[in-house]
C-alpha cells in the first residue's frame, strides 16, 4: 500500500483524490451530455428540411457540394477512407479524454482552463441541437453522398450505444470540429517539440476534413464549431491570450 501511496505522489500532480474527482467529473459530464444529445429534438421532418437549407445555401454560395467532392476523393482511397471512418469515431472523444488525461498528468497548471473550455463548447453545442435539428449529408443518398462509416471496426450510427446516446440530427454545429481545434490549440502550446506543435496544429484541420468527407457534416457545421471554439477559448482564456499565443510560437 505504501508503494501505492509513494507512486500516487510522485506521478499524480495533485493526488488520488483530485485525479478521481476530475474523472468523475469527466465521466459523469460524458454520460449527462450524451443523453441530453440523445434526447434533443428528433423531428425528421424539420431535420431534413433544415438539411435542405443547409445544402441549397452552400449551393447558391458556392456553385457545388463541397462535402460530397471530398468524400468522392476519400473513396478513391481505401486507406484515406479508413482513416478519416477512425478519425471520426475516436476524435470525439477518445482523443479528447487521452489529451484531457496528458494534459492532467504532465501540465497540470493548463488543465482546468482546457477541461473547462471543452465543457463549455460541448455544452453550448447542445443548444444548437435542441434549436436547429439538421440531418448531415449520409442522409441524402439521392444527391450521391454515402455512409462510408458502415460497419467500420463493427460500428455503425444504429448499432448498440451509439443508436442509445447519439442523436441523428446532431449537425450543427460540429462539436468534432470545435473539440478537434480546442485540443489542438491547446496541446500545441502546451506541448514542447516544435515538431508536436505543428503536428497538433495541423489536427483539427485533419478532423474537419474527416467529418465531411465521411458526410457527418457540412462544412457550415464546421465553420460553426469553429466558432463556437474560438469564442468559448476566447471567453476562457480571456486573461491570457498574450501568453497563451507566445507559447505557440
Amino acid at each position: 500500500m505504501s508503494a501505492v501511496v509513494a507512486a500516487g505522489r510522485r506521478f499524480l500532480p495533485r493526488g488520488y483524490a483530485d485525479l478521481a474527482r476530475q474523472l468523475a467529473i469527466w465521466f459523469g459530464f460524458l454520460l449527462v451530455y450524451q443523453l441530453a444529445r440523445g434526447l434533443a429534438d428528433r423531428d425528421p421532418s424539420r431535420a431534413f428540411a433544415n438539411g435542405w437549407r443547409v445544402l441549397d445555401f452552400e449551393q447558391h454560395t458556392t456553385h457545388r457540394v463541397i462535402e460530397l467532392t471530398l468524400q468522392q476523393f476519400a473513396s478513391s482511397s481505401r486507406f484515406v477512407t479508413d482513416a478519416v471512418a477512425w478519425t471520426y469515431w475516436n476524435s470525439e472523444f477518445t482523443v479528447v479524454g487521452l489529451a484531457l488525461l496528458w494534459v492532467y498528468l504532465r501540465r497540470n497548471e493548463g488543465f482546468l482552463r482546457f477541461r473547462n473550455a471543452i465543457l463549455a463548447a460541448n455544452i453550448l453545442g447542445l443548444v444548437g441541437y435542441v434549436l436547429l435539428p439538421t440531418a448531415p449529408p449520409r442522409m441524402f443518398p439521392s444527391i450521391g453522398f454515402l455512409d462510408t462509416l458502415d460497419n467500420f471496426g463493427g460500428l455503425n450510427h444504429g448499432s448498440g450505444l451509439v443508436s442509445l446516446a447519439a442523436n441523428p440530427y446532431a449537425a450543427m454545429p460540429s462539436l468534432h470540429a470545435a473539440d478537434a481545434l480546442i485540443v489542438g490549440v491547446v496541446l500545441a502550446s502546451v506541448v514542447r517539440r516544435r515538431i508536436f506543435k505543428v503536428l497538433w496544429l495541423l489536427w483539427p484541420a485533419w478532423v474537419w476534413f474527416a467529418v465531411m468527407a465521411t458526410g457527418n457534416h457540412y462544412w457550415l457545421d464546421v465553420a460553426a464549431g469553429i466558432l463556437l471554439a474560438l469564442l468559448t477559448l476566447a471567453v476562457v482564456y480571456r486573461a491570457s491570450v498574450r501568453t497563451f499565443i507566445a507559447k505557440l510560437l
